[in-house]
C-alpha cells in the first residue's frame, strides 16, 4: 500500500472520521481534519461548522494553502436526527441535511481541482441508509440517498482525472448513537462494525495507483441488520 499523502477528513474528531485520520497517519500521510472540535489526536485542524457551506468550502482553501494541496478527500462528517418527519422540528431535519449532503458537496467542489492536480481521491461517505429506507430517520436517508446520486455524477464528470469512490458502511460502535432517544439506539445485541475496519477499507480505496479506482465500497458487519 502507497502512502496515502495528505487526506482532508471531514468529522475527523471522532467515530469513523477519527478513524480514517488515524489510517492515514499509521500508513504515511497527513490527515487534516475539518471538524467543529479539534481531534483528541493532535492531527492538523480546520474548525468548520459544515452546515454552512460557504464556510465549507473556505475551510478547504485555508487547508490547501497551509499543506500545499490534496491528495485525497474523506466526507466522514455526518448527523441524524431520528423521528417522525412531524415531529422533527424543522431546523433540525434540515441542519441533517445541510451537514451530511450539502457540506459533502461544498468540501468536494472546494477540493477537486487540487486533487485533479495530484490525481486524488475522494471518498464519500453514505451509509446503507442511503440505499435503503426506513420509518423515522427521513432526513438522515434523503441525505445519504443523495450522497449516492451526487457520487455517482461526480465519478462520471471527473472520470479519468480524479479518482471517486462511493462508500457505503453499515452500523458502526461509535458516539454517533448517544444522544438519540432510547428507542433509537442500538440493541444490546446489535451487530455493529469497528469503525477501525471501515477506515482500512477506505485507506484502500485511497492508494489505488491512477487509473484504477474502487467506484464502490459497502463495508457492514456481517450480522447488519439494516441492509439488505
Amino acid at each position: 500500500m502507497t502512502d496515502p499523502g495528505t487526506v482532508l477528513i471531514t468529522g475527523g474528531s471522532s467515530g469513523l472520521g477519527a478513524a480514517v485520520a488515524e489510517a492515514v497517519a499509521n500508513a504515511g500521510g497527513t490527515p487534516v481534519v475539518l471538524d467543529l472540535k479539534a481531534p483528541d489526536a493532535g492531527h492538523a485542524f480546520v474548525e468548520v461548522d459544515l452546515a454552512d457551506p460557504t464556510a465549507a468550502q473556505s475551510a478547504v482553501a485555508r487547508a490547501i494553502d497551509e499543506h500545499g494541496g490534496l491528495d485525497g478527500v474523506v466526507t466522514a462528517a455526518g448527523i441524524d436526527r431520528c423521528g417522525r418527519i412531524v415531529d422533527v422540528e424543522w431546523a433540525e431535519w434540515e441542519r441533517v441535511v445541510a451537514v451530511n449532503l450539502l457540506g459533502t458537496a461544498a468540501v468536494v467542489r472546494a477540493a477537486l481541482p487540487s486533487l485533479e492536480e495530484r490525481h486524488g481521491t475522494v471518498v464519500t461517505v453514505s451509509s446503507t441508509l442511503g440505499v435503503k429506507a426506513v420509518s423515522d430517520a427521513s432526513a438522515y436517508c434523503a441525505s445519504k440517498f443523495g450522497v449516492v446520486g451526487f457520487t455517482r455524477a461526480i465519478a462520471a464528470e471527473w472520470a479519468g482525472k480524479v479518482g471517486v469512490t462511493l462508500l457505503v458502511p453499515g452500523g458502526m460502535w461509535t458516539h454517533f448513537f448517544d444522544d438519540r432517544p432510547e428507542q433509537y439506539k442500538p440493541g444490546p445485541d446489535a451487530q455493529l462494525n469497528d469503525p477501525a475496519q471501515t477506515a482500512e477499507a477506505v485507506l484502500f480505496a485511497l492508494t489505488r495507483p491512477p487509473g484504477s479506482e474502487v467506484r464502490e465500497l459497502l463495508v457492514a458487519a456481517s450480522g447488519e441488520s439494516s441492509y439488505p
